[in-house]
């Protein structure tokens, strides 16, 4: 589920009071400290417990989980989404694959593999590493070398990942070669081959608050990142650094870009998402920079290797004894200045370089009076040809305690710095005149200016907006797989309840059809529920179009007005059953009897809920 310079929209100090309230209250009570995740993804994911429970407030909904306990785990399910696959992002994976774990393995040596998964949900990704590793280093050598660290902060979660047994349609990313090699088929689910099981070892570990696993050479943390804010990003990628050794890879998910974290870690792949560690001095590092290890100053070899530096340094250089003797002239110097080793022991007085580009003499008296280099800007200097270059030149004393031993001279070429230095004054007077030109239309654009000012600065944080909006999006993403997943579950079971009701229907008609009466149920308000297949034949009307019609509405051969009085005794006193004989006329226009009898429709004894109308032809007329 990253740390920015700007503070994001979640983490503004306009924050929903009441909303505290709950998140210090499940921090005192259960240890969860939700404070350094999104505001705007918190309070989303706490809204829709509560739109379940039915509850309106966050204040009323903190006294619901004072008195029931158990919802504690269902707002836990909640926020924190486990939605994960297997070999999730494939081409990733693929990379990773391919290309960082034969790197590492390579840093690594014969020496053990410490992986760390951290926000590992059910499992699935950890063991996505542990097939990748496996089939990278062989089974015997993964067993023996290789050690991966899953964690998490949801309990129920991790519960599922020990057990490693997921059902076929979780398997469908899993290549079928890989799942014959590391999967074991138990019924209708697979179980993650138990041997390679024990190099993984699942705790609670809280990004947050917890101390990081140490000596890590490869860090996954997918999505887990992008729930948090920028502050608790940092937080979380500094004890990640912490962890992993100089060698080791960070894998983030496809929405964690690391854009203003490149002091912590540096992208081996943006686009795949894989990071390696920016490797800074230790505290030993930096004091051996802050007192090196002194050369031998009398050795032969070390005179050389000093003279051979000075000769090959990019600026003029010239050493003076405290008599003001040339002692050293070197390789730029000679060439600058056409000097010579000829030169050398010369008195500077005596030499052009002593007044020429610039006035040694004066400037080396006051470097040794005040004891302090003294520098020369602006120092112009025409070379063969007539190009004039620019100098600076440094006047440097040179002391062993109380005793002078001499100067150094060092003639710095500035030439392109001062070209475009005044390039650059150059385009700042432009840029003034222009200004003086444009202040005549500063008032009618005042307005504009100021929309264009909102403007620059909002482009300043776009970058980290986007990042954010890009979690957020993810986040969001992640929320309605897992609520899909919930539909599909529903669906399947209303799927099943439909199939089941058609073949209690199917049941119920082949009951009616096999009486070999007429047979018509009606509700409370008379209206037609069923309508079988014996009505069919003895009316001529279909169920279509007498389902849904009021009984007494049809126009039948059968008097249907006789039946009124004995339905309202049914339906008024519940009586058992009324039955009469009535003439009628069948669908075929001949004149019959026709017995009927009217049975009350209950539930469980209770009260009339309808009636019940079985009509049969007489073989005999009534007399």
């Amino acid at each position: 589920m990253e740390a920015e310079s700007e503070p994001e929209p979640e983490s503004e100090a306009t924050s929903d009071a009441p909303l505290d309230v709950l998140l210090d209250y499940l921090k005192r009570t259960r240890g969860f400290d939700f404070t350094g995740y999104k505001r705007t993804s918190l309070e989303r994911r706490i809204a829709k417990r509560m739109q379940e429970v039915e509850i309106e407030s966050h204040l009323e909904y903190l006294d619901y989980l004072e008195v029931h306990p158990d919802e504690f785990a269902f707002l836990f399910n909640t926020i924190l989404i486990n939605v994960t696959a297997f070999f999730r992002d494939t081409a990733a994976w693929d990379y990773l694959a391919s290309d960082i774990v034969p790197r590492l393995l390579e840093s690594v040596g014969d020496g053990p593999v410490r992986v760390w998964c951290a926000g590992c949900a059910s499992g699935e990704e950890t063991y996505t590493m542990a097939m990748v590793l496996a089939e990278a280093l062989g089974e015997a050598k993964y067993l023996e070398r290789v050690k991966i660290y899953a964690t998490d902060v949801d309990e129920e979660a991790l519960t599922e990942a020990r057990h490693a047994i997921y059902p076929a349609k979780a398997m469908d990313p899993v290549p079928e070669a890989l799942r014959e090699r590391y999967f074991e088929r138990v019924e209708q689910r697979y179980a993650f081959r138990k041997d390679l099981r024990r190099t993984v070892i699942f705790g609670r570990n809280d990004l947050v608050q917890d101390a990081p696993i140490s000596r890590i050479d490869l860090l996954a943390c997918r999505n887990t990142l992008m729930y948090f804010n920028a502050d608790t990003q940092a937080s979380i990628l500094s004890r990640f650094h912490f962890a992993l050794n100089n060698w080791g890879y960070l894998y983030l998910g496809k929405s964690e870009m690391l854009i203003t974290h490149s002091e912590l870690f540096k992208p081996v792949s943006l686009r795949r998402r894989v990071f390696t560690k920016v490797v800074r001095p230790t505290l030993r590092d930096r004091l051996l920079l802050a007192h090196p290890v002194p050369m031998e100053s009398g050795g032969e070899i070390g005179g050389v290797v000093r003279e051979s530096a000075v000769d090959a340094a990019p600026v003029a250089q010239i050493a003076l004894d405290a008599d003001a003797n040339i002692v050293l002239i070197n390789h730029q110097a000679r060439l600058q200045f056409g000097l010579s080793t000829a030169d050398v022991g010369r008195p500077l007085k005596d030499l052009e370089l002593s007044y020429r580009p610039v006035e040694l003499r004066a400037n080396i008296e006051l470097a040794h009076a005040e004891r302090r280099t003294v520098a020369l800007s602006h120092v112009s200097m025409t070379i063969a040809g007539g190009e004039v270059r620019e100098l600076e030149v440094h006047v440097t004393p040179l002391h062993t305690g109380d005793r002078t031993l001499g100067t150094s001279v060092t003639y710095a070429d500035v030439t392109s710095q001062r070209r475009l230095q005044n390039e650059l004054e150059g385009s700042k007077r432009e840029l003034e005149n222009a200004y003086e030109e444009l202040q005549s239309t500063v008032e009618e654009l005042e307005t504009t200016n100021e929309e264009l000012q909102s403007t620059n600065e909002e482009l300043e944080t776009t970058n980290e907006e986007l990042q954010s909006t890009n979690e957020e999006l993810e986040t969001m993403n992640e929320e309605l797989q897992s609520t899909n997943e919930e539909l599909e579950t529903i669906n399947d079971e209303l799927r099943q309840r439909t199939l089941e009701l058609n073949e209690v229907n199917a049941f119920l008609e082949t009951i009616l059809t096999s009486m070999g009466v007429a047979v018509t149920v009606l509700d409370s308000n008379l209206t037609v529920q069923v309508w079988n297949a014996h009505s069919v034949d003895l009316w001529g009307l279909r169920p279509e179009e007498v389902e849904g019609q009021h009984l007494l509405g049809l126009d039948i051969g059968l008097p249907v007005d006789r039946l009124k009085a004995p339905l309202r005794q049914i339906m008024r006193n519940g009586d058992s059953r009324v039955e009469l004989t009535l003439d009628a006329t069948n669908r075929r226009g001949r004149a019959i009897n026709v017995r009927v009898v009217v049975l009350p429709m209950s539930v469980d004894g209770g009260d009339v809920t309808g009636a019940i109308l079985l009509m049969e032809e007489l073989t005999q007329p009534a007399s």
